[in-house]
């Protein structure tokens, strides 16, 4: 995969079609870049988050703000020749009910991190809330899909980090982009290998998603899921690992677990929390599947409070967890995921073995009987 050269400022009046439509969001973060420089809250946002050198240094990540004006944006897009259909087109603006002629921004006072193409050229933006946003207000909001971006088929901080992918960085994947600009700042450039984090953006991770992580040359050394510990955050490992087990893998599928509430940036603030947060996503990351195991638990046991009082519940449990087994990608991630059922329900090994032999049984005949049914018999 070569790496692409983060596009530089276009001239906003040439080119047609798509190329006005990314030349439109480039002038955009040329746009917000500027409004950052006079924002004190969200650039003290930033500092407090221990970001700031994304406001000190523009490149390569161009984080920008955007004001909370309804079209600043948009006034001085069309001022330097930019019509409304290249607007709404490019995600940047977008047309009111009441009178469709008017036009608003999508963003306002949102911190904005901007989302690129392999090719390096700026087709979106995340827009994350703006520390003084009024409760009820969503902490994300990010551009919607258009002719140059779809959101499930990108991935944040792949086209900025191109140098530390090529050198076969393992890759993490986290929740937003404050996350990943966390990871990218525990690691000095000087550094032979670590680990480059990369989110989806403002989506579910998909397909399309998992495929680009799974072809990196890094992921060879492993990939990391390390997702905010919190339920949706806990989903989202489990997504990860359904996605990513079902192709061959060149590496280990490997898990960060942070404490309640936290999340790579919020370590980041710690004292020593640079290195703190390199050992979590390398030396401290666990199997994904031992994750995967201990949360269906969580969740059981969350429903069944008294769950594992009883040598009934102990049981039952182990039937629920035992068909993660048959998941493993390889026979020591299975062995070593048996014995985490065994350690966290109290059963023994035998009663493991049993229940897996039951449900591959049952699997077997499930599956004779599509058989047969689909042949007509």
């Amino acid at each position: 995969m070569g790496a692409p050269r983060l596009n530089q400022p276009t001239s906003p009046v040439r080119g047609t079609g798509l190329e006005r439509l990314l030349a439109a969001v480039d002038a955009a973060v040329t746009y917000y870049r500027a409004q950052l420089e006079h924002a004190d809250g969200p650039r003290a946002y930033l500092a407090e988050r221990g970001l700031g050198v994304v406001v000190q240094r523009e490149w390569p990540w161009r984080v920008g703000y955007a004001p909370p004006g309804w079209s600043s944006l948009t006034r001085h897009l069309r001022a330097v020749g930019f019509t409304a259909e290249e607007l709404v087109g490019a995600g940047l603006s977008t047309r009111t009910r009441g009178d469709p002629d008017r036009l608003i921004d999508v963003l306002r006072d949102r911190v904005v991190f901007p989302v690129r193409n392999p090719g390096g050229h700026a087709v979106a933006f995340l827009g994350r809330a703006g520390p003084g946003a009024a409760d009820g207000v969503p902490k994300y909001i990010n551009s919607p899909d258009t002719a140059i971006y779809n959101k499930g088929r990108l991935l944040f901080g792949v086209a900025e980090q191109q140098d530390r992918l090529n050198d076969r960085w393992a890759p993490v994947l986290v929740e937003g982009p404050a996350d990943v600009l966390a990871v990218w700042l525990s690691y000095s450039r000087s550094r032979r290998a670590g680990a480059v984090a990369l989110a989806p953006c403002g989506t579910m991770l998909t397909d399309d998603q998992a495929a680009i992580v799974r072809e990196l040359p890094g992921a060879a050394r492993g990939i990391v899921a390390a997702f905010d510990a919190d339920p949706a955050g806990r989903g989202a490992v489990d997504r990860a690992w359904q996605l990513l087990r079902q192709q061959p893998l060149p590496g280990p599928l490997l898990a960060a677990e942070f404490n309640a509430g936290a999340d790579p940036a919020d370590l980041l603030r710690r004292p020593n929390g640079r290195a703190q947060l390199r050992a979590a996503l390398q030396r401290q990351a666990q199997p994904m599947l031992d994750v995967v195991v201990d949360h269906r638990l969580a969740r059981l046991i969350e429903r069944h409070p008294r769950l594992l009082e009883d040598i009934d519940g102990r049981c039952a449990a182990v039937r629920v967890l035992v068909p993660l087994l048959f998941e493993a990608t390889s026979p020591d991630e299975a062995i070593g995921a048996a014995r985490r059922i065994v350690a966290h329900t109290g059963t023994g090994v035998d009663t493991v073995a049993i229940a897996a032999l039951v449900y591959l049984e049952d699997e077997l005949q499930r599956l004779s009987l599509t058989a047969c049914n689909h042949a007509g018999y």
